[in-house]
C-alpha cells in the first residue's frame, strides 16, 4: 500500500506483516529510497467472515520494533482495539491507523481513543465504509481529543453494492467536501491501493489524487 498527499506525506509498506524477513527487507528499502516517512504493515486484519486470514498478531510487534530500530523509519499499525494499543506501546510503536470498519463504529473509536496516550501519533483515520461525512469527522474529534498530535484523514474509498470498475468508489466529492470544511488545517492522504483493487490501476488512481489536491 502507498498512501500519498500533495503535501508530499508518503506511507509504505505491505499490507500484511507475514515474516520477520519480509518487514525487515521492505523497511530497509524504503528507507534507502529516502522519500517514505512512515512504514505501514498491517498486524491485525478485520475480515468479513471468520476462517481467513486475520493477520500476525502480537507476533508480528517485534518484527515492527526490529525495523524501526535499524532504521529509524516510524512504524504504523492498524488498531481496532484497546488491547491493540496497549500491546503496540510494549513494543514503541506510537503511530496508529483507525481502519473503515472500525471508523464506522463510534464504540471502537472512542475505546482506541481511550488507549491513547497524548504524544501517540500521528493517527491515520480511514473514511468510513459508506461515504458519511458526519461519522468520518466524529472519528476525528474522538481522536483529536485525546492526542496532541495531528490526525490526519485517510481517503480510502467507499463500498458499492454496484459492480464498479474500482474496488472501491473513489467518491472525491466527499473528500473536496472534507477539505472545504477543514481547509490547510488538516492533511487528507489518499489510499490508491483499496480504492484500485488492482496492481496496474494504482498509478491511475494516485494521479487523479493528486490532480484533485
Amino acid at each position: 500500500m502507498v498512501q500519498s498527499s500533495s503535501l508530499g506525506l508518503l506511507v509504505a509498506g505491505p499490507c500484511s506483516a507475514e515474516s520477520e524477513e519480509q518487514i525487515l527487507a521492505t523497511a530497509q528499502a524504503l528507507k534507502a529510497d529516502g522519500r517514505v516517512a512512515l512504514l505501514r504493515a498491517g498486524v491485525w486484519k478485520p475480515r468479513t467472515r471468520p476462517g481467513q486470514f486475520e493477520g500476525m498478531g502480537e507476533k508480528a510487534l517485534p518484527w515492527l520494533e526490529e525495523a524501526q530500530r535499524r532504521t529509524a523509519l516510524p512504524t504504523c499499525i492498524e488498531v481496532a482495539r484497546r488491547e491493540h494499543v496497549e500491546l503496540a506501546h510494549k513494543y514503541g510503536i506510537h503511530t496508529f491507523w483507525i481502519g473503515a470498519r472500525s471508523t464506522s463504529d463510534p464504540f471502537a473509536v472512542q475505546e482506541i481513543a481511550d488507549a491513547l496516550q497524548q504524544d501517540d501519533g500521528p493517527i491515520f483515520v480511514k473514511n468510513p465504509i459508506s461515504p458519511d461525512l458526519d461519522l468520518w469527522v466524529g472519528a476525528m474529534e474522538r481522536i483529536a481529543a485525546r492526542v496532541e498530535t495531528e490526525v490526519i484523514a485517510v481517503h480510502r474509498g467507499f463500498y458499492s453494492m454496484r459492480k464498479l470498475f474500482y474496488r472501491n468508489a473513489p467518491d472525491w466529492e466527499l473528500a473536496l467536501r472534507l477539505r472545504s470544511r477543514y481547509g490547510n488545517s488538516l492533511r487528507i492522504l489518499c489510499d490508491p491501493s483499496h480504492i484500485a483493487g488492482k496492481r496496474e490501476l494504482v498509478p491511475e488512481v494516485a494521479q487523479q489524487a493528486l490532480d484533485y489536491a
